[in-house]
């Protein structure tokens, strides 16, 4: 892509040099902010802030207003900008009528401005990293930041030629189609491998990798090894607690005497093995009597915000001093001279079981599962500890070969979505031409 031939300082420090010829105008004075409340909608025309993809303008799914909450109305062709944590750059430009939350600022072009403004390359200017960056620096809170509308409609933006802006949304709406494509590729190989992987591991945790041995039918509706026994996990192990007692000021306090790790929540909700370089701290004093999670544990998350992770389990390999497991989990230490707790945590990964024991959870705004449900929880196994350590070989083998397939796959998603937000960025600040004049004049 070319440059533009002549530029100029735009007077305004974060917008920096543009191209000589564009104008630089106030957000309030190209659109309006639109208020309009109501709370009757069509069916599926409200936009919730976390179905609106970072980064991207990209929506992920309308829904009901079924709680009849009071919302911010918005017609096809305004452009959604969100108030809240606006470093999450959730932007939306509809293609319908509808509702969004009221942490969300809804624009329109102004009428004197809307013969001269295509809403999408503004749409296009706001998903920038430079702008998104800029309204974050204006937000006031920490937890939860949130950015005055009236200092977004405060800021300058660049504002070419029609024409050109016309020819901006053309070259970005083909270029981002086409990385969009490849990401969703990428995706889909991910899905891909990711099947593979857990049904490798349901294979060899229920049939085992002897295909010779005789089988039963049991009642969980799958078959096992005729040798193998059903055993509840508290004749295998001994549940123990998280941490108790603690404030959200006790955790990730820096150069504390007195931290001390801690498992977070996403440490085994994404991991099969923990992740030593994935734990917070936790201020906990000598004599307090918490629970050090040991080598060989397994951790199940209690509680869950939905269905997917609740029960989950994963299981530490390593020696980890003077760390401790947070509230929502329990640990379970096993006996070892009955059971290889890497070959249950794999089991417990099966989907035969991992649906039984989601079944289990109960709630409504949070899914909590009983320790009595962990305790009492039935499966079948070999005995035999020599069979269990050729199963989570196998699988250690399996599974780590698949993670690296995925984990380059990803490096490559990664890839193109940043050079899809580089892109946006070069193009409509105007650090790259797209937009061939038809005159003569040089632009």
């Amino acid at each position: 892509m070319k440059r533009y031939h002549t530029y100029k300082d735009s007077g305004i420090e974060w917008l920096g040099e543009i191209p000589k010829h564009w104008e630089v105008s106030r957000i309030k004075d190209i659109f309006d902010q639109i208020s309009s409340n109501g709370s009757e909608l069509e069916e599926n025309t409200y936009v919730p802030l976390e179905n609106i993809e970072s980064f991207t303008g990209k929506l992920l799914k309308k829904v009901s207003n079924d709680n009849n909450e009071s919302t911010n109305l918005f017609k096809s062709g305004d452009i959604l900008l969100n108030k809240l944590r606006p470093y999450l750059g959730k932007i939306l430009l509809p293609d319908f009528d509808g509702g969004v939350s009221g942490e969300v600022v809804v624009l329109r072009s102004n009428i004197l401005f809307k013969n001269d403004v295509e809403p999408k390359y503004f749409f296009y200017r706001f998903l920038s990293t430079k702008f998104i960056f800029k309204i974050n620096s204006l937000s006031d809170g920490v937890k939860m930041p949130r950015t005055n509308p009236t200092k977004i409609l405060g800021l300058e933006m660049t504002v070419p030629p029609f024409p050109e802006q016309t020819a901006i949304v053309q070259y970005l709406d083909t270029k981002t189609q086409a990385i969009d494509q490849k990401v969703r590729l990428l995706e889909k190989k991910i899905g891909y491998y990711k099947e593979l992987r857990q049904s490798i591991i349901n294979e060899a945790v229920t049939k085992g990798l002897d295909n010779k041995v005789e089988w039963k039918e049991n009642e969980f509706g799958f078959k096992t090894p005729i040798k193998w026994v059903k055993k509840r996990l508290k004749d295998l192990g001994t549940l123990y607690s998280g941490l108790s007692g603690k404030s959200g000021d006790d955790f990730n306090q820096d150069d504390n005497p007195n931290n001390k790790g801690f498992i977070p929540f996403t440490n085994i909700a994404n991991n099969t093995y923990l992740q030593k370089d994935n734990l917070g701290t936790v201020v906990v004093f000598d004599g307090e009597r918490q629970n050090e999670v040991r080598k060989g544990d397994i951790f199940f998350l209690m509680s869950s915000e939905g269905y997917g992770d609740i029960g989950k389990s994963a299981v530490l390999a390593e020696e980890l001093k003077d760390t401790y497991l947070n509230s929502f989990c329990r640990g379970f230490r096993i006996n070892q001279k009955t059971c290889n707790p890497y070959f249950l945590n794999y089991l417990l990964l099966s989907d035969y079981y991992r649906q039984i024991l989601i079944i289990e959870g109960k709630g409504f705004t949070r899914i909590n599962l009983k320790m009595e449900k962990i305790n009492d929880f039935e499966v079948y196994l070999p005995l035999d500890l020599d069979i269990q350590f050729e199963i989570v070989t196998y699988l250690d083998q399996k599974t780590q070969t698949i993670d690296k397939i995925i984990a380059n796959i990803q490096k490559q998603k990664t890839v193109l979505k940043e050079f899809r937000k580089t892109l946006i960025n070069e193009v409509v600040t105007g650090k790259k031409r797209v937009y061939e004049p038809k005159s003569s004049a040089v632009v």
